[in-house]
């Protein structure tokens, strides 16, 4: 049982950066999923999660209407998808997932599998 996410590197302001993080070892149906990221000398803090039906998703305000986050069940991958690019949103950003079904979990203390992080710098 793991995640494996991918899809970082340096892009310019306003640019995109889709990350990927597949799963392996169980299937998505029955798992919430969250996107984290952590800045140098920042705390970790939520970027977006879905529930398991696909149904309920949350952004941090900062991230509203710029990162769309979704899940391929049959590919086992969950992406988040990152528009307009600011050099804020530079960052270690990690995958997690919790066996919590119908609900987006924004709690990290609730997620119980983790993935490395990506790298995301947004830089000119």
């Amino acid at each position: 049982v793991q995640l494996q996410a991918s899809g970082g590197g340096l892009v310019q302001p306003g640019g995109s950066l889709r990350l990927s993080c597949a799963a392996s070892g169980f299937a998505l149906d029955y798992y919430a999923f969250g996107w984290f990221r952590q800045a140098p000398g920042k705390e970790r803090e939520g970027v977006s999660c879905i529930s398991s039906d696909d149904v309920t998703t949350f952004y941090r305000d900062s991230v509203k209407g710029r990162f769309t986050i979704s899940k391929d069940n049959a590919k086992t991958t969950v992406y988040l998808q990152m528009n307009s690019l600011k050099p804020e949103d530079t960052a270690v950003y990690s995958c997690a997932a919790t066996n919590i079904v119908l609900s987006a979990v924004r709690d990290p203390t609730m997620y119980t599998i983790w993935g490395q992080g990506t790298l995301v710098t947004v830089s000119s």
